[in-house]
């Protein structure tokens, strides 16, 4: 497995919140109130289990390529769906964080903002890589080509 998220364990955790905005609130109110409590748990929990994390915003493009239920054009949720991603070195890091005086009311700020309540399911991490440099790139092509050869 290679390092995608710089000092994640191999046995770490992926949390996952999926926000759907109400109809009267912004992206802008999601930014402001997300930036809020990731300062928070990178501020009190970097150093009790948290390694890192991304928010991404629905941009309405649906992959035909690698969809196989339709060829929808947009999603609906186009700029109202966002996923909150963290990564912890365990669960029970994480579960502490989630019982911190300091995260709840930034915590509860953000679930205002949402449609579908708040479900956030935690994964084990099974891979995670980055791409190759143009260098390695053409000498894993050139490895698997001579690989194909000796096989046929």
């Amino acid at each position: 497995m290679s390092a995608l998220i710089e000092n994640f364990p191999y046995n770490g955790v992926v949390t996952v919140n999926r926000v759907i905005l109400k109809p009267e609130f912004s992206i802008d109110d999601l930014q402001e109130r997300v930036a809020y409590l990731c300062e928070n748990v990178k501020t009190y929990h970097s150093d009790t289990g948290f390694v890192g994390g991304f928010v991404a915003l629905n941009s309405g493009n649906i992959s035909n390529e690698g969809s196989t239920v339709g060829q929808a054009v947009e999603s609906p949720l186009k700029g109202k769906e966002a996923l909150i991603v963290t990564f912890w070195k365990s669960f029970d890091e994480h579960e502490q964080s989630h019982r911190s005086e300091t995260f709840q009311p930034l915590f509860q700020k953000v679930l205002e903002l949402c449609e579908n309540g708040n479900e956030e399911i935690a994964y084990e991490m099974l891979w995670s890589g980055k791409g190759y440099s143009e260098e390695e790139a053409r000498k894993a092509r050139a490895a698997k080509q001579n690989h194909m050869k000796s096989a046929a």
